[in-house]
């Protein structure tokens, strides 16, 4: 196969961009090579606002034709939460004529090297961030996120947690050098001389079980972490988001193919309706390693029998934040608000319970009662929902039947300090979009304990009355134990409670923000720098990114030789 693109020029090109990565990750200090603003884009080959626009429309109904081998049948359906039909079809594959082809480019993969496996991995996530506005709409009608958040979000942050998974590979594939020459003394005898060889190799087929919120953002860093470690990678998309992936699988394979490799080094594997294929897929004996984000059942079933595979999860967690007292209660009360407003609530770092001293809290503003605490929270979302237009903007829309149901039963749960109304989205009427709702618990009542102990994913959050700041902390420690969680706040101007709750953190593996009041939210990280997940408590069993997460995508064989 003739390459079009050497290994000489995407070093040339991309090293630059490596190297800024690794030392991004060494001082965990802000830095990102994809710009966050639309206007950004338009020179250098990227699209700007209008050809992404344009791209996305034009994909809008066809067959989505990826050459891939074993194609059987053409398969689609998605719908957007905006109400708008995709119409695209995607390549259905016989499993047992892809996987096949998928295994025989791996060889040639693995023989180029951690470094060339780098630089090809950027390429595509070059490829893919000059097409962000294009990829901002396809997230944005398979998710329901709003317009900005699934340009940043799908978009540069995805591109970036890509970028960080090949810069933890690239590090751990490197500790060990390529050749070493080995020398023994034996006195007055010859020295023994080995010369050795040390190869990073594969460990076959990798499966990506993509998710419905985040397609992009959640799939990169498995994707990019077993490519970049010499896997080939089967991407099994939701079956409501399909289309951010497959036009990743298309620029991944364009790539592949004009540098030389095998382009069935990646491939789509889209299911009928109900097809359900993802079981199937993970106890293949060729599938030995599986990235999946979703529902805690089914990450339960794939650790328990896709015994074969290295299983990475990220299932689902009950985020919490400690609201003890606060040096700024007005900012915090509007760091919460935005929190638990924005995309929904339908972000696995969401906060869901609030837990409050039935007392009330100190703030800088007086003593504050429980129930003027929740009330004046119920008046700042109000505040930042009240314009329509605002809130569209925020909110996105509700991505599936099953959080509208869960929204709407949860008024019954308890007393509703804030209840949801709907919103209307003038660009698409079928959208369903819908406020926040915030339920009063009593902590103490065995009744609510089922609600607040268990993940009610989407625009839901429980105020939670608790006895005492001790309470609360001990609350929290059962919660991380049992449910885990992707995030832990906490609000407190006394030290013995930072302390205590930062220690809960610590023995309990969950990832902890005090104190945020300004621009800073509780359910964002960044690339390079936040740890999204620890892998230590129920809520995932890997962290996005660290060595960890990719060091066992790979092996090292030794050759030895005498010298």
């Amino acid at each position: 196969m003739a390459a079009e693109l050497t290994t000489h020029e995407l070093i040339a090109r991309h090293r630059p961009t490596l190297d800024q990565a690794l030392e991004a990750i060494r001082t965990r200090a802000y830095w990102s090579p994809h710009p966050e603003h639309p206007k950004a884009y338009g020179e250098n080959g990227s699209l700007d606002a209008g050809a992404g626009k344009a791209a996305f429309d034009t994909v809008l109904g066809t067959r989505l034709d990826l050459g891939q081998p074993g194609t059987d049948d053409w398969v689609g359906g998605e719908v957007s939460p905006y109400g708008v039909e995709l119409g695209v079809t995607y390549p259905h594959a016989d499993i047992e004529v892809l996987l096949p082809a998928m295994k025989a480019g791996q060889g040639a993969w693995r023989d180029a090297g951690a470094e060339t496996r780098a630089m090809v991995c950027l390429e595509i996530l070059k490829r893919i961030s000059d097409r962000t506005h294009e990829f901002a709409h396809a997230v944005m009608h398979t998710s329901g996120q709003a317009f900005m958040m699934a340009f940043q979000a799908g978009g540069p942050h995805a591109q970036d947690r890509g970028l960080e998974a090949v810069a933890y590979a690239y590090v751990e594939q490197v500790r060990t050098p390529d050749t070493a020459e080995w020398t023994k003394p034996q006195g007055k005898r010859d020295p023994l001389v080995l010369t050795k060889h040390f190869t990073p190799v594969p460990r076959g087929i990798a499966l990506l079980i993509g998710c419905n919120t985040f397609p992009t953002w959640n799939g990169y860093p498995g994707l990019f972490a077993s490519l970049a470690t010499g896997n080939a990678v089967l991407v099994k998309p939701h079956p409501r988001a399909v289309l951010p992936l497959a036009l990743t699988v298309q620029a991944a394979r364009e790539v592949l193919a004009e540098a030389g490799f095998d382009p069935n080094l990646v491939a789509l594997a889209a299911e009928r309706p109900d097809e359900g294929i993802a079981k199937t897929l993970a106890t293949r004996p060729e599938i030995r390693i599986i990235d999946y984000t979703g529902s805690t059942s089914f990450g339960d079933w794939l650790e328990a029998n896709a015994r074969q595979a290295q299983v990475y999860t990220e299932k689902a967690g009950v985020n919490t934040v400690i609201v003890d007292s606060t040096a700024d209660y007005k900012g915090m009360l509007s760091n919460l608000a935005f929190s638990l407003s924005l995309y929904s609530g339908q972000m696995c770092t969401t906060p869901q319970n609030l837990l409050i001293p039935r007392d009330g809290i100190a703030t800088d503003q007086g003593h504050k009662s429980f129930d003027e605490v929740t009330a004046d929270l119920a008046r700042s979302v109000d505040a930042l929902l009240g314009d329509d237009a605002r809130a569209n903007a925020l909110l996105g829309a509700i991505v599936n039947p099953d959080v509208k149901a869960r929204l709407e039963a949860a008024a019954a749960l308890g007393e509703v300090a804030l209840a949801s109304r709907e919103v209307a989205n003038p660009d698409f009427p079928d959208a369903v979009v819908r406020t926040p709702v915030i339920v009063k618990l009593d902590g103490a009542k065995p009744d609510a304990e089922a609600a607040y102990m268990s993940e009610c994913f989407g625009p839901v959050s429980f105020a939670v009355a608790v006895d005492s700041a001790a309470g609360a902390v001990e609350l929290l420690r059962r919660t991380v134990r049992e449910k885990g969680a992707m995030t832990v706040g906490a609000y407190t101007t006394d030290e013995e409670v930072e302390q205590a709750v930062q220690e809960v953190c610590l023995e309990e593996a969950a990832q902890l923000s005090l104190n945020l009041t300004g621009g800073v939210y509780v359910n964002q990280t960044a690339a390079f720098s936040d740890f999204h997940g620890s892998g230590g408590n129920p809520a995932a069993n890997a962290a996005l990114c660290d060595g960890a997460f990719v060091a066992n995508r790979f092996r090292v064989v030794e050759v030895r030789r005498e010298a």
